[in-house]
């Protein structure tokens, strides 16, 4: 019997009278078993898509203009949502664009014609070559787990993966001798990233000397490299506390976090003279546009750049 009362969309994504919530539900199920996307950016989607059934209201997507569709931006804005995060929800509306289009749904995508402002695009935080020295060797002798928090530091910045990749590496994804590890990136797509000589010793070490005691402290056979404790996987979270606690050790900024030394990587290798598709590759980036925005970072690099094709440089 009904109670008269209207049902809400899943999540509180909009009223269920709206055709859109259909569509949307439809879209992530695609993300997720046809595309094999992440479960985090499936969630990520899902607000992004909450916000935009929330601006769409009772008005169908198929009769938008773009006039019309140009006002979202500012609705977001005007929720104080961050220059970055708006483009990052114009980014997801086009991809839902994109699979309207597939689905038949919509012939034109006018969500291609928004400017994002490629806000995402903005020069990353980069530690020097000595502030990462001193940020690796931070972990002491008196840290409780010394040997793994070094072991982690040297294979963020060696690998330059995220700290969800680094803490789904399993043992069998160190390749010590051979020099390499098998990460495992957004969509599960996997690449394979060299190590040095100073990761893989710092790997060792924690291999020979402190993992085998933590394996003691779990309740079953842990299967993952990097362990807390109590011998469960290192979880994403902590390893952003850690990055932050050593970075305040060594006065490193307090903005500083897994992620710069993801950025720190890709800078370095391409000042050292790598070529942008081989750091693309290695930091598992779909667009080779993603990864431009490291040639823009070294100012040094620049200069020489221009010194040596301008006809007056």
């Amino acid at each position: 019997m009904s109670t008269g009362k209207k049902r809400s969309g899943p999540r509180g994504i909009a009223p269920a009278g709206n055709p859109v919530l259909r569509w949307i539900e439809m879209f992530l199920d695609y993300c997720r078993s046809e595309c094999h996307l992440a479960d985090n950016t499936v969630a990520a989607y899902r607000r992004d898509m909450a916000k935009f059934a929330t601006w769409l209201g009772q008005r169908r997507f198929q009769d938008l203009t773009i006039r019309e569709l140009a006002d979202y931006p500012a609705f977001l804005s005007q929720h104080e949502l961050a220059p970055v995060s708006v483009a990052r929800h114009i980014v997801a509306l086009k991809v839902f664009f994109r699979y309207l289009q597939l689905e038949g749904a919509l012939r034109d995508n006018l969500a291609e014609l928004l400017g994002s402002q490629k806000l995402w695009q903005r020069v990353p935080q980069v530690l020097s070559p000595e502030m990462i020295d001193q940020l690796l060797a931070a972990p002491r002798l008196h840290d409780p787990l010394w040997r793994r928090d070094r072991a982690l530091l040297e294979l963020l910045y060696a690998t330059g993966c995220r700290a969800s990749e680094v803490s789904n590496l399993r043992p069998d994804d160190v390749h010590l001798t051979e020099g390499f590890c098998l990460a495992r990136g957004k969509g599960d797509k996997e690449r394979l990233v060299p190590l040095g000589r100073r990761a893989i010793a710092a790997v060792q070490e924690y291999l020979t000397h402190e993992r085998p005691k933590l394996i003691e402290s779990a309740a079953i056979p842990p299967r993952w490299l990097l362990l807390s404790r109590r011998g469960r996987r290192l979880r994403r979270e902590r390893i952003w506390e850690l990055v932050k606690c050593y970075a305040l050790r060594v006065g490193a900024p307090a903005s500083v976090g897994p992620h710069t030394l993801r950025h720190s990587f890709a800078t370095h290798v391409l000042v050292g003279g790598a070529d942008l598709r081989q750091v693309q590759e290695m930091l598992g980036h779909a667009s080779i546009c993603t990864t431009q925005i490291y040639t823009h970072v070294d100012p040094a690099r620049l200069k020489r750049i221009h010194q040596q094709f301008h006809p007056r440089g």
